[in-house]
């Protein structure tokens, strides 16, 4: 941990380097996020999130050797802020719905209470479609009977993923993070996440957390 927080922040004059070399045709308000696929808990697997000061903004811990039905992207402090459930529908491989905030036990014991999902993303099946570089996809609610409102496309064990929108603007995108300090590769463990403005990070690294589990 010491290492990668220390790395971080000798990383933060890189970040702020790459978005100043951007094309004057981006954005200036783009999100620039370092991605470490470990959890600060022992005995948890997770991610933390560092943005380019080198502070914590989001945490995901889940237990060792399980394969979670649920995952909780959390502040830095600890907060809720999105939950993703498995779709329990077997025959619909690897579709997940995201909720706003915690859901518990009590929101799916009743049709009244239950808590409405602000997303449902599907894993695109490559054999049954036309373009092999689409990872997923992300609609509206509780079901794909409509069209999609973002297109993951790319290759997440390459790290090299883009999220579109309907006009087909990319409004995130998980780039490789290639730094070598101390002689040590960031490798694929250690990526950066890229959120252009006006698309909520959250759901940007929400996304990041459904590709892991569908495509790791």
């Amino acid at each position: 941990m010491s290492f990668f927080m220390k790395s971080s922040s000798r990383s933060v004059h890189e970040e702020r380097r790459w978005s100043a070399e951007l094309p004057t045709t981006r954005s200036d308000l783009c999100m620039s996020l370092t991605v470490w696929r470990k959890s600060l808990v022992m005995s948890c697997n997770g991610f933390t999130v560092i943005n380019s000061d080198g502070n914590v903004v989001y945490r995901v811990e889940t237990y060792i050797g399980q394969r979670p039905k649920e995952l909780v992207l959390m502040d830095g402090v600890g907060n809720s802020i999105l939950t993703m459930r498995r779709n329990k529908n077997l025959r619909l491989l690897d579709t997940w719905f995201i909720y706003g905030g915690e859901i518990g036990a009590h929101c799916i014991s009743t049709k009244r209470s239950e808590k409405q999902p602000i997303f449902y993303v599907k894993k695109c099946i490559n054999i049954l479609h036309n373009n092999p570089n689409v990872l997923a996809y992300v609609y509206r609610g509780r079901s794909s009977d409509e069209k999609y409102v973002y297109m993951i496309e790319g290759s997440y064990s390459h790290r090299s993923c883009k999220v579109v929108n309907e006009a087909k603007k990319v409004v995130a995108e998980i780039k490789r993070k290639d730094a070598i300090i101390g002689g040590v590769s960031f490798g694929v463990e250690v990526f950066m996440l890229i959120v252009e403005a006006g698309f909520d990070p959250g759901l940007a690294m929400a996304l990041v957390l459904l590709l892991d589990q569908m495509f790791s």
